[in-house]
């Protein structure tokens, strides 16, 4: 049995004033990943010199894979290609400097990754599609070069988001595909137009495969005699000794993957 009461109390009326504090939304604390710095650790003089001067490499490779696309835009393909090269060693220049001053962050790899996009996932395949043009039909080529700039591309965010190995590379990296593209169109390897999009195809497949492939650091301690012989090579066709060394990275990927599983 429910009781009402006689007298019911009386409630009574909000002011202006109350009724506005409860329509006002509430005050929102400011996201804390906003204070957080791009250089992590003490703040000195010194650190933010060599922050800037790490970050300056980075830029410089993104500006220089800029000028590489306006270069090969206006047929200087040879000049665009030499531009994908100081690419290169202005991206192995950042890392060294980072680790070395130590001031490597999240903001130079993510910095990094994409003046990475630019000039290996844009610059190389513009400049590759340049040095194609009048020796293969122009939607060909324009689909290799496509799926260089997807690979790569699929390439960078795996990396980023995938635990590191100190050993191999999971893929041939996007430097290391830009340099092979750069070289080939700078030395003019003597192949057919259908071969040489065969090989900027494997290219791209190669840097988003599952192959391991070892590092310069692994490479530099082969025994020195294996060393001599593309140095020799060289001296005599430097074209084919080229085409040779390139091949046989490639498929040392899917050798030591066989040779992983069997053991």
């Amino acid at each position: 049995m429910v009781v009402v009461p006689a007298h019911p109390t009386e409630v009574a009326p909000l002011t202006d004033d109350e009724i506005e504090s409860l329509l006002s939304p509430a005050p929102v604390d400011e996201p804390a990943s906003l204070a957080i710095p791009l250089l992590p650790g003490e703040h000195t003089a010194a650190r933010r010199f060599k922050f800037a001067v790490v970050n300056a490499c980075t830029l410089g490779s993104l500006a220089l894979g800029v000028l590489a696309i306006m270069l090969a835009m206006r047929g200087d393909v040879r000049a665009g290609a030499i531009c994908l090269i100081a690419c290169v060693i202005f991206d192995g220049a950042d890392g060294i400097l980072a680790r070395r001053f130590g001031v490597a962050s999240p903001f130079g790899a993510q910095m990094d990754s994409l003046a990475d996009m630019c000039s290996f996932g844009l610059a190389a395949p513009v400049v590759v599609y340049a040095s194609l043009a009048g020796t293969v039909p122009t939607p060909a080529a324009a689909l290799a070069c496509v799926l260089v700039a997807g690979c790569a591309a699929v390439r960078l965010a795996r990396f980023n988001v995938s635990p590191k190995d100190g050993r191999f590379f999971c893929g041939v990296p996007t430097t290391m595909a830009a340099a092979v593209l750069a070289l080939g169109v700078l030395i003019e390897l003597p192949m057919s137009g259908a071969a040489q999009l065969v090989g900027v195809a494997l290219l791209a497949f190669a840097m988003v495969s599952s192959f391991p492939y070892a590092k310069l650091a692994r490479l530099i301690k082969l025994p020195p005699w294996l060393w001599l012989l593309p140095v020799v090579g060289a001296l005599v066709d430097p074209r084919l000794t080229f085409a040779v060394a390139v091949g046989g990275y490639l498929v040392s990927g899917p050798v030591l993957w066989l040779r992983h599983r069997r053991l």
